[in-house]
């Protein structure tokens, strides 16, 4: 394609071994969108379609930030990603099929005589902090004859400068560099004006983006625009030397970076992203140096992400089956994507969440507590990092009430609570509960000897006031205010429970003894109180309601033994016989759902076919579903239509099935 160029710059668990032979084993074929570059809530870029050649690619938030991909066989051009407008002469490639798996999101397609196989990989492995924060995403392109023949090719890459602007319209820099291996193009803002806009719809615009590729003779970059004005049209261009490909399989590689310098402020302290802060290999660390050393390390990283894609898949259909892990699959890198890595002041990991589509808050408990299965599955160090903001509030003296904040603030700027009213029995909870999660993963109660005195305090509200709670919200809070909430109730009681098996662990026999006693003696209370007949009720007060009662499921996790099976059973039977085509409602007053509940729910499921039962209609809404957008969490069960929310964090929720799996083999 003939283009103006400006500026041209010449192992968790045991799997079997058959797994990780099978090349499409672990994959998923079907998204309402598809990320290909995710790292933090800034730099996220996903295909809203099925045909990667159909749309622009779009920031979670639906805003274009467009990647273009083009490859010549034989002096014929085909685009293969984005579109460049009505100017643009390639033919769309013939696009084979995608496959997405944990890491890894892999087109095939056919350009004449050659099939490419465009692989983005970002790799999101939890247990390598220094991994995780890098935020170098690779891009692949394999070429291959399928007719025999030999053909001549050149790939194009083309990554927009909005990248690295919130609107279309700010003014942008580019500038140019190499090192001993790479030769690359950066570009920012001109106003860099760091960490100075917080909010939901909002991308970043200060830093600096980076597309980089192996300084081989014959690579051209520089700059590019496709004939219209504007800050949104000019793209760092790399097409990278000819070459002549026949049956073996040819490889150019990209590398897209992104270097925020800061990443959020905390109470005040601008803070810098995880690998600044924890330089590889000390010294002072820099994104072209980062670079260099992801590109050395590709082949390697390529392989632990392919046994981890297998892994991850094989495990998860152990516990739940293959729609189920396909479930696992779809959460994995949107989760991730929604938090940022850094370091506090006090020399503590923070690992903060955006509330995605939503109000923007960051840090919030209620979202911190449906995501905690992924991080407690893989690396619970990440869920201290998401308790270690809010316990440090409190701690430090910033926040005064006896109960637990909501937030830190409104992402990225962690400075105090945002949100305009308090849940109190919720984040009391939310917060004894993941603490407990931490000892249960980590099989140590250092993590709750840290914060004893903090957590003590949050236990006597609950033992004050949570069993009947008073009018308020819970972390459902888009369903309104409720008092006498059943759920919210369980969360009480089943967090008394975890605290007494904390004080356990502790060696404070007196305090473990008490506190489970409590627990258990409220749980047959709330037996009658809650009973509705054949189920159990939405509120105290109004028998004829119901409601999902996914709090449950952290009885069953920590074994705490408080409420029998019965109740479980009950439960399941009811929720059985009130399924909608895309999901079990929420509770009785709306026929809408929330994916993460549902999951939660199932798990109090014994028998594998009720928990497939129950999760088999959220794989519908996800390969079904008619809205366009980063997975959602909140969608209609009648019709798969969203209600809100999309690309947040609590999707990691869906592993808690895989979770319950690895700690008590059920």
């Amino acid at each position: 394609m003939t283009k103006n160029i400006h500026s041209a710059i010449p192992i968790l668990f045991l799997f079997q071994l058959a797994f990780l032979f099978q090349p499409a084993f672990g994959q998923l074929r079907h998204l309402p969108a598809y990320p290909l570059i995710t790292h933090d809530t800034y730099f996220s870029v996903w295909s809203f379609s099925d045909d990667l050649s159909g749309d622009s690619t779009r920031h979670w938030t639906g805003k274009p930030q467009p990647l273009l991909g083009y490859l010549t066989v034989d002096g014929r051009p085909y685009r293969f990603m984005g579109n460049s407008g009505s100017g643009d002469t390639a033919a769309p490639a013939e696009q084979q099929w995608v496959n997405i798996s944990a890491t890894q999101t892999k087109y095939q397609f056919a350009c004449g005589g050659v099939d490419l196989t465009l692989t983005f990989t970002s790799p999101l492995l939890l247990t390598d902090l220094s991994l995780l924060s890098r935020p170098v995403s690779y891009v692949s392109f394999r070429l291959r004859s399928n007719d025999g023949a030999t053909h001549s090719t050149q790939v194009e890459f083309d990554v927009a400068g909005v990248l690295s602007a919130n609107s279309a319209d700010q003014p942008l820099k580019y500038t140019a560099g190499s090192t001993a291996q790479l030769s690359y193009l950066k570009v920012g803002s001109r106003e860099q004006p760091v960490l100075k806009k917080k909010g939901d719809d909002l991308r970043i615009d200060w830093g600096w983006l980076y597309v980089a590729a192996p300084a081989e003779k014959g690579l051209d970059q520089g700059i590019w625009y496709p004939g219209q004005t504007g800050q949104q049209y000019y793209y760092l261009h790399t097409r990278f030397a000819p070459a002549a490909v026949a049956e073996d399989p040819v490889e150019k590689l990209a590398l897209i970076a992104y270097d925020e310098i800061y990443s959020v402020e905390f109470f005040h302290q601008k803070l810098q992203p995880w690998w600044r802060s924890h330089p590889e290999g000390g010294g002072k660390p820099t994104m072209p140096g980062l670079l260099s050393k992801a590109y050395t390390d590709y082949d390697h990283i390529l392989s632990r992400c392919d046994t981890f894609n297998k892994v991850l898949y094989a495990n998860a259909i152990d516990a739940g089956g293959d729609h189920y892990a396909q479930l696992c699959v779809a959460a994995y890198r949107q989760s991730i994507a929604a938090h940022s890595l850094t370091m506090s002041p006090q020399g503590e990991i923070l690992f903060l969440s955006k509330e995605n589509f939503s109000n923007g808050s960051i840090n919030t408990v209620d979202v911190t507590y449906p995501s905690a299965p992924l991080y407690l599955l893989y690396n619970p160090r990440l869920l201290e990092g998401m308790l270690n903001g809010n316990f440090y509030y409190s701690e430090s003296g910033r926040w005064t009430k006896p109960f637990a904040a909501h937030d830190l603030g409104t992402y990225p700027l962690a400075n105090g609570q945002t949100y305009g009213e308090d849940m109190p029995v919720e984040e009391c909870g939310n917060m004894i509960l993941c603490t407990a999660g931490i000892v249960r993963a980590e099989n140590s109660a250092d993590y709750a000897k840290r914060h004893w005195s903090t957590l003590s305090i949050w236990a006597h509200y609950l033992e004050h006031s949570g069993f009947d709670p008073v009018n308020q919200l819970c972390t459902d809070d888009f369903a309104g205010h409720l008092a006498r909430n059943a759920n919210l109730s369980i969360k009480a009681i089943v967090a008394l429970g975890a605290y007494g098996w904390m004080a356990g662990q502790l060696g404070q026999n007196d305090t473990a003894a008490k506190y489970q006693a409590l627990a258990k003696s409220l749980a047959a209370k709330w037996m009658t109180m809650a009973d509705a007949g054949d189920h159990y009720a939405l509120t105290f007060d109004k028998k004829d309601s119901w409601s999902q009662k996914y709090n449950l499921v952290w009885d069953k996790l920590l074994n705490l033994g408080l409420f029998p099976p019965e109740v479980y059973q009950k439960e399941i039977a009811w929720y059985l016989k009130h399924q909608n085509p895309f999901g079990l409602p929420l509770d009785s007053r709306k026929t809408y759902t929330k994916s993460d509940w549902v999951l939660w729910t199932a798990n109090l499921a014994d028998k594998p076919e009720d928990f497939q039962s129950l999760t088999d209609p959220i794989y519908n809404f996800i390969e079904n579903g008619p809205d366009r957008v980063p997975l959602s969490d909140w969608h209609q069960t009648t019709d798969g239509h969203k209600v809100g929310f999309q690309a947040r964090s609590v999707v990691g929720g869906y592993f808690i099935r895989l979770l319950d799996y690895q700690w008590n083999k059920r």
